[in-house]
């Protein structure tokens, strides 16, 4: 036996008892006549000591020879310490050593094996092997795993029933760019990896299992961002004979347990908003409710008073930041500067100071007197102290514009803490959006999501005011879950692919199948889908999912410790009947 016991659990209880220990040397202080190692695994620190009066010549020698990160096996007694540690568990106690066996040496690492380290990431995800052996990314990958243990609980409790779908699928052309396979066995032929298991868990509907989830890995080969991974991790789930209302009770059950259970937060108030409500009130459809700044519209107020940028705005829209009253004209064109940078797109910023007399000072007084500036106090509930800032343009890409700044103040501001949980359904997406540039309808979601039933009739009339039967979970200004009450008969589904483009023969080529089984009983169903990675981030209080990743990729996509993706030799592309000319 390797261990009797970890490096964590050992305590004054245990003083006189012989123990086995095995873990990595953290540190070594050798005072000549004295050697204490600090032994890790992934439970915690011990102290051993190696004394010259008390520990075997040979062993005692061998003691001094000890690198960090070297694999070790003890055997010793349990002793009172002297010079207690009160920071960790086993502060009280130490080993006194009278065996050592090195299981196995190592190189100096290339960065500290630190809580507070000296590697960069770059360096870090080079060795993540060694970068797990930290305590912050150790412990976030323990935090993961019991929040998937929490949510498969929660679930079976509910009758869910976990089942595995297949990885190896068709590619089919709506959503992202799909991750390809080619079929060795038949020349000419791809595989693609699943973006999620959509069809397959409606498949298990008209299969009978009424309730089915799984926590499940999925691929999108799109262009990457600071904080996207081209494969990533739901918790994927479909019920059958459910409405709306069913779904986000269920699911509003699972995030109130996730909260309770990993953060010891009691959350009652779930709110519902419109997705137009949304987009009006906070500039998008996954809005931060931990804190105000609501927007209030300006053009009643703000136009048709010789101020051109104003009047030739299809949109004047502004937002009061609490208690900015005070900022400097440095700090007011810092703000200016950084919505004029190209990542947020405005042309400039109005600012009106809402002074604690009741009077305001703008940068528009020219233009507005103190009654106008009211107004503008009134509809973005600014009160004395605040400073109100403006921006117009084209309304979709002004309230964009608003969003950016709002949730950068925020941050400034210190309103966004993370250890406060605001979640929200979002609610009556558009079912269909318009692609300017091929001048076709999308589906928002994805094209088996049904229509509000008395949207239907506006499908041959204005197909862009059907709202879907789409919802989504946000929590803390991230999208941490959607899903939809699905289409589950042929003919409206042949109909929703009509009106996305397809021909009857497209349609049939990539989702016969799907069809052809909603000829046999298949239930009314829905469902809804969690990312994992992002959720587990948010409860773990950080805003970035890699440390919540064992193996994450880089943002180029790449995973630089085993060199992925790389190329493969020729004799692979001629099984694989690619042709080497052409790639």
């Amino acid at each position: 036996m390797y261990r009797s016991h970890n490096c964590g659990e050992l305590n004054a209880s245990n003083i006189n008892t012989e123990v086995t220990l095995a873990g990595w040397v953290q540190k070594s202080r050798d005072k000549g006549f004295m050697n204490w190692v600090d032994l890790r695994d992934r439970y915690g620190i011990t102290q051993l000591i190696f004394d010259e009066s008390r520990t075997d010549k040979t062993v005692f020698e061998l003691a001094k020879t000890l690198g960090r990160e070297f694999v070790i096996q003890v055997k010793g007694t349990v002793i009172e310490r002297e010079a207690k540690n009160k920071n960790i568990p086993t502060g009280e106690i130490e080993i006194l050593v009278s065996e050592l066996t090195i299981l196995n040496s190592a190189l100096t690492p290339p960065f500290t094996i630190e809580d507070e380290t000296d590697g960069g990431e770059d360096i870090r995800m080079k060795y993540r092997y060694l970068d797990i052996r930290r305590n912050p990314v150790k412990n976030s990958l323990l935090f993961r795993h019991k929040v998937a243990m929490e949510v498969r609980k929660y679930l079976s409790d509910l009758d869910f029933c976990e089942v595995e779908t297949p990885y190896l699928i068709k590619s089919t052309p709506e959503g992202a760019r799909d991750f390809v396979v080619p079929s060795r066995m038949n020349e000419g032929q791809f595989y693609a990896l699943p973006q999620s298991p959509q069809t397959f868990k409606q498949l298990l509907m008209v299969g009978g299992m009424d309730k089915y989830f799984q926590i499940v890995k999925c691929f999108r080969d799109e262009d990457l961002r600071a904080d996207r991974q081209p494969e990533f991790t739901q918790i994927d789930c479909e019920m059958a004979f459910v409405e709306q209302e069913d779904i986000l009770n269920v699911f509003e059950g699972l995030t109130r347990h996730l909260l309770k259970e990993i953060k010891g937060v009691e959350v009652e108030k779930f709110p519902r908003i419109t997705y137009d409500y949304a987009m009006k009130t906070y500039g998008n459809d996954k809005p931060d409710i931990r804190f105000g700044m609501k927007f209030g519209e300006l053009n009643e107020f703000a136009q048709h008073k010789e101020f051109p940028v104003f009047n030739s705005a299809e949109l004047v829209v502004g937002i009061a930041v609490p208690g900015a009253g005070n900022y400097t004209r440095k700090e007011i064109d810092g703000l200016i500067d950084w919505v004029k940078r190209p990542q947020v797109g405005a042309s400039g910023m109005v600012y009106v100071k809402c002074n604690e007399d009741g009077t305001y000072k703008s940068s528009v007084d020219k233009f507005y007197d103190n009654d106008d500036l009211t107004n503008w106090a009134k509809a973005t509930e600014a009160n004395p102290g605040d400073m109100i800032f403006v921006l117009s343009g084209p309304a979709n890409k002004t309230r964009a514009q608003l969003s950016a700044l709002r949730m950068e103040l925020a941050t400034r501001l210190g309103l966004r803490k993370p250890e406060e949980f605001a979640p929200l359904w979002v609610v009556d997406f558009p079912l269909l959006e318009l692609d300017e540039e091929s001048g076709r309808y999308h589906a928002m979601h994805h094209p088996f999501t049904s229509p509000k039933p008395e949207d239907m009739a506006l499908l041959e009339t204005e197909p862009g005011k059907v709202r879907a039967n789409a919802y989504d979970m946000v929590l803390n200004g991230n999208e941490i879950g959607g899903g939809s009450i699905r289409i589950h008969d042929k003919a409206t589904q042949q109909l929703m692919f009509k009106y996305l483009g397809f021909t009857e023969e497209e349609a049939k080529a990539q989702f016969g199948f799907l069809m052809d089984a909603f000829q046999f009983g298949a239930p009314p169903h829905g469902g809804l889908a969690f990312g994992l990675d992002r959720l587990v981030a948010i409860l773990g209080g950080q805003e970035t999912i890699r440390d919540f990743i064992a193996f994450p990729k880089n943002n180029s996509g790449r995973d630089v410790m085993i060199d992925a993706p790389a190329a493969i030799d020729d004799a692979q592309l001629k099984e694989l009947h690619i042709k080497i000319d052409a790639i």
